[in-house]
């Protein structure tokens, strides 16, 4: 049994303290923690401890840390049932650092597991606590492994692995330059300036073309039912993978992201059988000049539409690396008011926005020098399954290293790939990948992806689904919807003369219904409210 005890360690900067506006990135994910369960959007890591490390070596670290970052002691005033409008960086304060002794023959990565996950499961005070809880493990006394639980309001992944860099330097009795990037009041100030209010107007203009003209679900086919379960994790390392991923970046000129979003974009569409594929890019942000070192959170969705329509890969590669950059630069907005858009064009359009396909390039936030010191994969590739989790979407890929040894995760929904058809996606990525290297892939109907990966194809039964705009729409779905919706057993469905018309027995008038069944539509990723109700209560059109 492991023995622990609690050091409160005093922190004291020269700066003063300081208070402004929230940042974009901060005011969107305190929207999120608001949301979201505690275990869902709190954050974790293990950090190792340099050799010849003592206790009060690791103490005066973290302290360190806290007097050199102002995210560190930053606060959101106000109640906890509230979006705080303000921050305020404070300049004295203090935080605790749970101490725990290992037992003899416990193992400190399943110890601070069980400390990082009985942290995350507990929501941070954001008026009031330090934004991240310490555990230093020791054996005999001495540091092996500090485990850190990350409140995601004040710190993103790249962030938290900045920290790590400088967590292994001042351990081991080292010094650092003073931060030269700037604090985040001074990003949310930009942010406030004309210029900064111009970019989230272009960002609000960007996110509409896409959410009202584009697929609202990527997914739709047979297999596709309610997103409610937990996703299964898949992890891959492959040696071979990296230099492949090499060559095709040098062969085709365009940055090892563009080449493995490119090939992830390809993939998904061949399942999903169609071409335009829509995809979330997660903390897409930091590519803003000067932001490369912004110790604070600049969490943003990039939203990309990637047409794969086009002859063969390379041409895929370029498309992709365009739609990338201006995804990246219409990735800072105001989250409110991105969220308003969402349920306007769902309201226009009758069908809600599924973030159906993710990725996530996490490769910044694992320093160089903790990837090389990871042992090269025993099998080529290396394949493991890993605990589901629950995460909102369909087919999400983590990117965790390029150099060396290509890194990677795959979360997927068994609607979308089951476990062996998502190691036949992770085997078919690496395939494309080594392609890529040394040559042209043809696409198109003509192309080479079929015989290539051995992944299903999303089939349509054609009684069912009808093509509405970008959107493919399940009848029997919709059906399904509306007798939820309005609580009916007599509905009709039908798509005749370009529109999609509903009847039922309710006495609802045609503006009730539509409320209702845009109320109960998140969920019903294959189906969309109809344009004309004929109901009890009348005939007409709720969008109206």
């Amino acid at each position: 049994m492991s023995a622990q005890q609690d050091v409160v360690v005093q922190f004291r900067s020269e700066a003063p303290e300081a208070e402004g506006p929230l940042t974009l990135g901060q005011d969107n994910m305190i929207r999120c923690l608001r949301h979201d369960e505690p275990s869902h959007m709190n954050k974790q890591a293990c950090w190792n401890v340099p050799a010849g490390a003592d206790l009060p070596a690791c103490l005066a670290a973290l302290r360190t840390l806290a007097e050199r970052h102002p995210a560190l002691r930053t606060v959101f005033p106000g109640p906890a049932d509230r979006q705080p409008e303000r921050q305020r960086a404070r300049s004295a304060g203090e935080f605790t650092v749970r101490v725990i002794e290992l037992a003899e023959d416990e193992d400190p990565a399943e110890r601070a597991e069980r400390y990082c996950w009985d942290g995350r499961r507990q929501a941070f005070d954001l008026a009031e606590e330090f934004p991240l809880r310490f555990a230093v493990l020791t054996r005999h006394g001495v540091p092996v492994l500090l485990a850190v639980v990350i409140c995601h309001a004040q710190l993103d992944g790249v962030a938290t692995g900045l920290l790590y860099q400088e967590w292994l330097t001042l351990a081991a009795g080292g010094t650092l330059p003073a931060p030269a990037a700037p604090t985040p009041i001074e990003v949310a100030e930009q942010e406030c300036s004309s210029s900064g209010q111009r970019r989230t107007r272009a960002a609000l203009r960007h996110w509409e073309h896409i959410l009202a003209d584009r697929p609202s679900a990527v997914f739709a086919d047979d297999r596709i039912g309610p997103n409610d379960t937990l996703l299964p994790t898949l992890g891959i390392r492959s040696t071979a993978g990296a230099a492949s991923l090499t060559r095709a970046a040098q062969r085709t000129g365009a940055s090892n992201s563009a080449v493995l979003l490119a090939c992830y974009a390809a993939l998904a569409a061949h399942r999903a059988a169609r071409s335009t594929v829509v995809m979330a890019a997660l903390s897409a942000n930091r590519h803003r000049p000067g932001l490369a070192d912004h110790i604070g959170t600049l969490a943003q969705d990039a939203l990309l539409a990637v047409d794969t329509d086009c002859p063969d890969l390379d041409t895929l590669i370029g498309r992709t690396q365009a739609q990338a950059l201006s995804g990246y630069w219409h990735a800072t907005f105001d989250a409110e008011r991105i969220w308003q858009l969402i349920e306007d064009v769902a309201h226009r359009r009758g069908s809600r926005f599924a973030r159906h396909v993710v990725v996530n390039d996490l490769s910044a936030t694992v320093p160089d020098t903790v990837a090389a010191a990871r042992p090269d994969p025993a099998d080529e590739p290396d394949l493991a399954w890993y605990p589901a989790e629950p995460t909102p979407t369909r087919l999400m890929l983590n990117i965790w290293r390029t150099t060396g040894c290509l890194e990677f995760t795959l979360h997927t929904h068994p609607d979308v790939l089951d476990r062996e058809e998502t190691e036949l996606f992770a085997h078919a990525l690496l395939r494309l990948l080594d392609l890529a290297g040394r040559r042209t892939v043809r696409l198109g109907a003509d192309g080479e992806l079929a015989d290539l990966t051995g992944l299903p194809v999303g089939r349509r039964d054609k009684a069912r689904w009808q093509q509405i705009g970008a959107n493919w729409i399940d009848l029997d779905a919709v059906a399904d919807l509306l007798r939820t919706a309005l609580g009916a057993r007599d509905v009709e469905v039908r798509y005749e003369e370009g529109e999609l018309k509903a009847s039922s027995d309710t006495a609802l008038t045609p503006g009730q219904a539509h409320a209702a069944v845009m109320a109960a539509l998140p969920g019903h990723d294959t189906a969309m409210a109809p344009h004309r109700y004929v109901l009890g209560g009348g005939t007409g059109s709720g969008r109206d």
